[in-house]
């Protein structure tokens, strides 16, 4: 699998940009009191660690003070799409009526760049070039459903849309994995795992991975010490507290940097070039 540079640059201006968005998710969405956040905040409601400059007062700190949950959010540039191009730069304190017009538009935004986001990485696997013209007619016709007006954006059918993606998306895996399997062989760490499979707390140090399926899998907390996961679908993973210190996931595909900021990690665990390690590794 190959990754060119428009490509990096095309996933990189679906990340985001902070500086230029209107604290969205700080005040947009809700949470609750629980390990991941130190205080309930309703929707709709300022977070009491923003600032008047949208941006947050505590943002090296979050871990510390109990919002880890802030830590692992990625709107997947949601935030700055809404904030400058769908309102024109009009922010939320303008008035009550933009405000919660604002904040129920972000939710379908962030769906819509998390689309995007597949899409765009699908389309630079050349194991699923057979299907690039659909994947490249999907992208585009994603991206014109972000640059409706708020009221339109309102009354998207976006279930429908993701589940036409999907369908894309599904038989980009399956195309990559089929190519796996050429080189996987019989490994004895080799792990016949599927989708949806329950391994939370699993002790899964060393297994060989490559190809799975691992779409919407619970690996929370899970031992991935030294795994290899290259190749695999990780679409979905729930990696919260997973140690994946010395794994390999280069060439993994479908993978977020929200799901790698929720794991564990070291200096030897290798990502793909689309990805960071988090500063708490």
């Amino acid at each position: 699998m190959v990754k060119n540079q428009d490509t990096i640059e095309q996933i990189s201006s679906l990340k985001a940009d902070c500086e230029n968005c209107f604290g969205l998710c700080c005040v947009a969405l809700p949470f609750t009191e629980s390990v991941d956040f130190a205080v309930d905040k309703d929707a709709g409601k300022p977070c009491h660690n923003l600032n008047s400059d949208f941006k947050c007062g505590v943002h090296t700190n979050l871990r510390e003070l109990g919002f880890k949950g802030c830590t692992v959010f990625d709107c997947f540039g949601a935030g700055q799409k809404v904030s400058n191009i769908t309102f024109n730069e009009n922010d939320w304190r303008n008035s009550s009526d933009l405000a919660n017009q604002m904040f129920d538009v972000f939710p379908i935004m962030k769906q819509l760049h998390e689309m995007l986001w597949y899409l765009t990485e699908a389309l630079s696997l050349k194991e699923a070039s057979i299907i690039h013209k659909d994947l490249r007619e999907m992208l585009d016709k994603t991206e014109k459903l972000t640059l409706l007006n708020p009221e339109s954006i309102l009354e998207l059918d976006v279930q429908t849309h993701r589940t036409e993606v999907n369908i894309l998306l599904l038989r980009t895996s399956e195309l990559v994995r089929n190519e796996a399997r050429q080189y996987v062989g019989n490994s004895k760490k080799r792990q016949k795992i599927g989708r949806g499979i329950d391994l939370m707390g699993a002790n899964l140090k060393g297994a060989d991975l490559r190809g799975a399926n691992l779409r919407g899998a619970y690996l929370i907390a899970a031992d991935l010490r030294k795994a290899d996961l290259r190749m695999a679908d990780l679409i979905g993973v729930d990696f919260r507290d997973a140690d994946l210190s010395g794994a390999d996931l280069t060439g993994s595909i479908f993978l977020t940097q929200a799901q790698i900021n929720s794991a564990k990690g070291d200096d030897q665990t290798k990502l793909p070039s689309t990805l960071t390690a988090p500063a708490h590794w």
